[in-house]
């Protein structure tokens, strides 16, 4: 298991030096796209992690994702994955990405939700829901949305650790428990 105190660390130092450049968005967003093109290929993941390739091979690896990234990296990000590279740190990058999102969503004062719905939801029952969350939680909320018909009608939303769960599967599975007890 990874160390998560090495990848806070570095989730830390980065965030401190891209609020001071007032860019912490869009190194977060970068991060996270730099991330994911990682974990999406088990080849280059392999060869950022594996001891086998040097650092000159990894180093170019790097400079190559980072290329690819649409409109580039923010210098601050490019010299962080430059240093993950020096000090074999690589492996750590999907925690480091995950912590630095949580910590510039914290120090924003925003706090991410997951929505799962039957169907796709339109844009406006969207925004009220977001609207609503906000005011439960007292804090900006960013909603993902996912579809997962197994939920037959309804909404269930997670913003940190609560749920919120307005599907029609669990008011069914609670009439089902009900009605076993009696």
């Amino acid at each position: 298991m990874v160390n998560v105190s090495i990848a806070r660390r570095y989730a830390r130092a980065l965030l401190d030096v891209a609020s001071e450049a007032g860019r912490t968005d869009a190194v977060a967003e970068q991060l996270t796209a730099f991330a994911d093109v990682i974990a999406k290929n088990a080849e280059l993941t392999d060869v950022l992690v594996n001891p086998a390739y040097t650092r000159e091979q990894r180093l170019r690896v790097v400079e190559s994702v980072m290329q690819a990234i649409p409109g580039g990296v923010e210098a601050t990000l490019a010299n962080t994955l430059r240093l993950l590279v020096d000090r074999n740190r690589l492996g750590y990058l999907a925690d480091i990405a995950r912590l630095f999102r949580d910590m510039a969503d914290a120090r924003a004062g925003r706090v991410r939700g997951h929505v799962t719905s039957a169907a796709p939801l339109p844009a406006d029952a969207l925004a009220q829901l977001q609207q609503t969350l906000q005011q439960l939680t007292q804090r900006n909320v960013l909603l993902e949305t996912r579809v997962d018909p197994s939920l037959l009608g309804g909404v269930s939303a997670q913003v940190g650790s609560i749920l919120y769960d307005g599907s029609i599967r669990t008011q069914l599975e609670e009439m089902r428990r009900e009605l076993k007890q009696r």
